[in-house]
């Protein structure tokens, strides 16, 4: 997986946004205003953060040398992946989907239901495209 495609990916999640908050350089997913992924854009190899459960945080760490403790994030709830060699994609989506769940059921009620609102508006919009 490249970075192109990790983007494409996070932004297909149910009421996904972009912003480039930490600097121009450094990708921001959020659903509901809450980040649950980070890409940097000058990183070679690519590298990407993502929310983790603590324990299959140290899990993937010990499966994959590309599995590091999150850079400049809480090391216990984060984990920190070069996705462009050694993970196989489908891991990377799982993890992916993984973040982006943890986050999304964190969500306060208000929260929650503006992200529902944005996932019916982006349904919408897609079926629109078509």
């Amino acid at each position: 997986m490249d970075l192109g495609e990790f983007r494409e990916y996070c932004l297909r999640k149910p009421g996904a946004g972009e912003e480039t908050s930490f600097g121009p350089d450094v990708l921001v997913f959020k659903v509901g205003g809450k980040m649950f992924a980070l890409a940097a854009l000058d990183e070679v190899p690519a590298r990407v953060n993502l929310k983790c459960d603590p324990d299959l945080a140290l899990d993937l760490r010990d499966r994959y040398q590309q599995v590091t403790p999150g850079y400049h994030m809480n090391k216990r709830h984060w984990n920190t992946f070069e996705i462009e060699r050694g993970i196989p994609d489908a891991e990377l989506r799982k993890m992916i989907d993984h973040s982006y769940d943890l986050v999304n059921k964190s969500l306060s009620r208000p929260r929650a239901k503006l992200a529902a609102r944005l996932r019916r508006s982006s349904t919408a919009g897609r079926r629109a495209r078509r």
